[in-house]
């Protein structure tokens, strides 16, 4: 027990850490009364002042007692810290006072953004008006513009009014696809909507921030200065993306190969990038660690430098974080303070959370800690598998111990969220980080040089040619059949135990002690019954799934481990619709293979009787009506629910995201003065039902 004892000395932020994410988790999922925390929270603070006013013996004995009280007191404050940050706890949120007759006033966080159809852009809502009056609120919403030249124009601190209703963000509900709601609301975000040239009015009276407006200023002159001395748009998008995260520009399939073949890290702006500075920034001032006052001097220029370059980066919450990651660290490093590395990261984590609980979901954070910790713990034992008397063969060796390393809590997460393990990793990071290490450092010094026009060109080609050449180095290892493992599902439990086993059998490894080799079989044992069980599971399924893609007709059979789509042929020509709606509920479902059986409009299904109308029919009354269990409304058919309730006795009626938003609201009329349950694809989500 000594080893457990003594980390849990020397890290006693990992101690705070574990009940303030208790706090936050339960309080997300099980929503506690506000008072409650509050009360309990003043009842603990009561009790650990008196605690500290009695004698010394009787605080050696109520020890226990005063770290439960503290853990329950952290616990509740990781509670508290979720409710305020939560936006709808706000009384002026604009979910409380929105109505569609109010003129909206906002203010626009961000220059809009080009997207293929429209331009886009974060904005706050300042004000209501209405004919009772003004209203101030608060809480964001995403704007959609028209996509018109003279829009483009639009910038950070331009306040617009406008009366077009806002539309509260929903997921498209289709199954295992992501939470968006979930996620905007993370971010304080909640409604949206889409203005035309008409549709707003803009006010004279801009609202700046010198230092947001700084920031803007910034990314705005680093993404000019690229442009001007790296040309071509491949090269220049994955340019923009590795310097400052800038990704608007980024060439789709690009993204994709580079996830594909596990190094996607280096163009999402995270702690690799910080991390490459920060030793940069270690090595290059060794010599102020000397003695105690340069020390300061090295720490400080460190801090400098690395928010220097979060600002540059646009100060984005993934580069924040990592700052603050670093920064933490790097005082630890600098300062010679003998603590726990454990204690640094927890006590850098610790503070993230208290400034927004809600990053604990950020799947950046996520990695970006299990990352470094990973690293720390595991490095050096895989390191020291291989002794290299060659230099290089050395520095290799040791790329790819890092790169191992940092895999090995990464991976459970990682096949969590992406659902892929890439399988050539090893040899894409081998290349990949270093050479875009090289580059990163190329376009930091084309940025200060970028007033000297001849180097500055010098260094534009350079970096474009090296760009160019990881690109190519990672499309041609993507093109292996091989190159990924795709369409893993796992669920939590499965993550947790997986992620316990490898740290079970990596200390075995280290400490050759039998307790952790049996403790990570049971943990793997656990993960495989677990996926035993699902397996079974999705063998014995049959479902019917109508799914929401806005347009299209989207709709399938499934059978165990088989499907059948019905609907449009764009939707499985289109990668990016693929990957959206439909490939997620396979990965989810464990669908691999699509069933060589077509069927009609109408058919039976596990005893179900299922009817599909996408064209006009000339229905006339029957005396006999046929009874159908799933009736469902796709494109735009001329017909009415009166004629089908004529000649059907309908058991459920869904309408798809093929049908125009009008037809539907009239369909949906219908259906309740008929008494005829209905789903609308739109408004509920994908239609799912287990056969």
């Amino acid at each position: 027990m000594r080893p457990a004892v003594h980390f849990w000395n020397k890290a006693p932020f990992v101690r705070l850490l574990l009940p303030l994410m208790a706090g936050i988790i339960l309080q997300w999922y099980l929503q506690f009364n506000f008072d409650l925390l509050l009360t309990v929270t003043l009842i603990c603070i009561s009790i650990i002042v008196i605690y500290f006013f009695l004698s010394l013996v009787n605080r050696f004995r109520l020890a226990i007692v005063h770290g439960v009280l503290v853990n329950i007191l952290v616990f509740c404050s990781g509670s508290i810290l979720v409710w305020i940050n939560d936006i709808r706890h706000n009384e002026s949120w604009i979910g409380n006072h929105y109505q569609e007759e109010n003129i909206v006033v906002a203010k626009l966080e961000e220059p809009v953004i080009e997207k293929p159809n429209s331009y886009k852009s974060l904005a706050t809502v300042q004000n209501l008006f209405s004919n009772s009056g003004n209203k101030s609120v608060t809480g964001k919403i995403i704007i959609y513009f028209q996509k018109d030249s003279s829009l483009k124009s639009l910038n950070y601190g331009e306040r617009i009014s406008f009366k077009k209703s806002l539309q509260e963000i929903k997921n498209s509900g289709n199954p295992g696809s992501f939470d968006y709601k979930t996620y905007s609301l993370f971010n304080g975000i909640t409604h949206q909507v889409y203005l035309t040239k008409k549709d707003f009015i803009l006010l004279p009276e801009k609202d700046i921030s010198f230092f947001k407006s700084f920031i803007f200023d910034c990314r705005h002159w680093v993404l000019k200065t690229i442009k001007s001395f790296i040309p071509q748009k491949k090269e220049q998008g994955l340019a923009e993306a590795l310097l400052i995260g800038y990704k608007d520009d980024l060439d789709k399939n690009l993204v994709q190969s580079y996830s594909n073949t596990g190094v996607v890290h280096v163009i999402a702006i995270s702690g690799l990038h910080l991390g490459l500075i920060y030793w940069l920034l270690i090595m290059i001032t060794r010599s102020l660690a000397k003695n105690k006052k340069t020390a300061f001097i090295r720490l400080l220029v460190i801090i400098l430098c690395i928010w220097w370059f979060s600002i540059l980066a646009g100060a984005q919450p993934s580069v924040l974080r990592s700052a603050v990651m670093f920064s933490f660290l790097a005082a630890g490093e600098v300062l010679a303070r003998r603590t726990s590395v454990y204690n640094t990261l927890a006590l850098s984590a610790f503070f993230l959370l208290c400034y927004n609980p809600f990053w604990l979901w950020d799947v950046g954070f996520q990695l970006s800690y299990t990352a470094v910790i990973s690293i720390v713990a595991f490095f050096r034992p895989i390191y020291n598998l291989f002794y290299c008397k060659n230099k290089l063969v050395d520095m290799v060796w040791k790329l790819n111990a890092v790169t191992i390393s940092a895999q090995l809590l990464t991976l459970p997460i990682s096949m969590y969220h992406f659902h892929q393990i890439p399988t050539l990793f090893l040899f894409t990071n081998l290349v990949a980080v270093p050479l875009s290490s090289i580059i990163l450092f190329g376009e930091i010094v084309l940025c200060i040089l970028s007033f000297i026009e001849p180097i500055a060109k010098f260094l534009g080609i350079l970096i474009q040619w090296l760009i160019w050449l990881m690109n190519s180095y990672i499309e041609k290892f993507d093109q292996f059949p091989f190159s990924i493992w795709d369409q893993i599902s796992v669920n939590i439990p499965q993550t947790i135990l997986l992620s316990a086993c490898i740290v079970f059998l990596m200390y075995w490894f280290m400490e050759n002690k039998r307790i952790f080799m049996w403790s990570g079989v049971f943990c793997l044992l656990g993960f495989v019954f677990i996926e035993s069980l699902n397996s079974y599971q999705k063998s014995q399924q049959h479902k019917l799934i109508v799914y929401n893609i806005p347009k299209h007709k989207a709709i399938e059979i499934v059978s165990g481990d088989e499907y059948m789509f019905i609907g449009d042929s764009v939707v499985k020509q289109d990668k990016q619709l693929q990957n959206f709606h439909i490939i997620p509920s396979h990965i989810l479902f464990g669908l691999k293979d699509e069933s060589a059986f077509s069927c009609s409009k109408e058919f039976i299904f596990q005893n179900q009787r299922i009817l599909i109308i996408d064209s006009s029919l000339n229905l006339k009354p029957v005396w006999k009506k046929d009874s159908i269990d799933q009736l469902i409304l796709s494109s735009n058919p001329k017909i009415y629910i009166s004629e089908l309730h004529s000649v059907f006795f309908i058991n459920k009626l869904i309408i798809d995201g093929s049908v125009p938003q009008w037809k539907a609201k009239l369909w949906k009329k219908d259906c309740n003065s008929l008494r005829i349950p209905y789903h609308d694809v739109t408004e509920k989500g994908a239609f799912v039902m287990n056969l």
